[in-house]
């Protein structure tokens, strides 16, 4: 019987060696987030029922957070990550001689694809247990992939091709860098500089089903989860998924991505839900209320602003909440800005209103 298998250790050799042992026995693989906190940890393994059993073919299960920030296991099979690894390899032509570089997260899978695209292919890997300028820049590898903030510390031009995923992508990017549209339920990019990957499809959904309007971005392939964790699939019947995201067709024919349709905060390349955050920061002792929200930001994309309303004359300071959100979650949800505010904007029902704060002072 094969069963879901936790890789709790840091990124590097171990790693690879460690989700090589599973796949060999059969077995699929989960990654823990190192930078969690050991209860958050172990309460991941619990919510994806580490050590029980999965489907036949099953190759990794990929924690997310839903709008709830509650934690969901995206399912992909072996087939699904050998499309996506095939796929990828194609278009960005990968040669005999070329050299992967892993220095993302690998409990993401933006950066655990880049283990498996070298596991399928066979071509050299070096991992390293997390982003570090120098030793990027001593690398031999000549492929990478990174998002925004890590691609600002380095020179781009050490490298013959980089992938570039996460928040929006500076408007003067390099030449060999390849922007890159997908998200864990695609098992990583699915569209390359706007065009999408070998038998990916793509289709924007809108009541006038004009080619020039924003709508729904839907995507269908090959590499796609097979399942949530819980058994829930959340493609259509015959095999789209909905994205979340709007989007519209270029007069050109590639993808532009508008945003996204909820509140989503990305940062440095991190997916942040307002509302995890929002958790955190309730018990804070100078917290009346707080609101979480995303600030464009030049260098990380967007920032978490916290919008508080403290709980008497002496407000919280910056500082503080960012050590009290430490406490539950990585260093990257804690905010990076505050305003503070006298009230904040809610619907007739209570839900908080994620617009301008108009009497809000920073």
């Amino acid at each position: 019987m094969a069963r879901l298998i936790a890789i709790d250790q840091p990124a590097g050799p171990d790693f690879v060696a460690e989700l090589r042992r599973i796949w060999d026995a059969g077995d699929a693989a989960v990654p823990i987030d190192q930078r969690l906190p050991k209860a958050a940890r172990d309460e991941l393994r619990r919510s994806l029922r580490v050590g029980d059993e999965v489907e036949p073919g099953d190759a990794l299960v990929v924690a997310t957070s839903g709008s709830t920030g509650a934690p969901k296991g995206v399912v992909l099979t072996h087939d699904a990550v050998a499309a996506s690894a095939e796929a990828t390899s194609r278009r960005i032509g990968v040669r005999p001689d070329d050299h992967w570089l892993a220095c993302l997260p690998l409990a993401h899978v933006g950066g655990l694809s880049v283990v498996t695209r070298a596991l399928h292919t066979g071509a050299k890997l070096t991992v390293l247990a997390a982003f570090d300028p120098d030793r990027v820049m001593a690398s031999e590898a000549t492929l990478v992939s990174l998002v925004a903030t890590a691609l600002q510390r380095i020179d781009p031009t050490r490298f013959r091709a980089i992938l570039l995923g996460g928040a929006r992508p500076p408007d003067d990017r390099p030449a060999n860098s390849i922007t890159t549209y997908g998200m864990t339920e695609t098992g990583s990019g699915v569209v390359y500089d706007g065009v999408p990957l070998d038998n990916v499809e793509i289709r924007i959904t809108d009541a006038r089903h004009r080619r020039d309007v924003d709508g729904d971005i839907e995507i269908r392939g090959p590499m796609l989860l097979r399942s949530y964790r819980d058994g829930s699939d959340p493609k259509s019947a015959d095999g789209w998924l909905a994205t979340g995201d709007v989007g519209r067709w270029l007069p050109d024919g590639r993808l532009h991505v508008v945003g996204r349709r909820g509140d989503m905060i990305i940062t440095g390349g991190e997916n942040v839900w307002p509302e995890a955050v929002e958790a955190a920061l309730a018990d804070h002792r100078l917290v009346h209320d707080v609101m979480v929200r995303g600030v464009d930001d030049p260098e990380w994309g967007q920032i978490v602003d916290a919008v508080v309303v403290p709980a008497g004359p002496t407000p919280p300071t910056l500082q503080s909440l960012r050590d009290h959100v430490k406490q539950r979650h990585p260093a990257f949800m804690a905010p990076r800005r505050i305003t503070l505010a006298s009230d904040l904007p809610r619907t007739n029902l209570g839900k908080l209103r994620r617009g301008p704060i108009a009497d809000a002072s920073a």
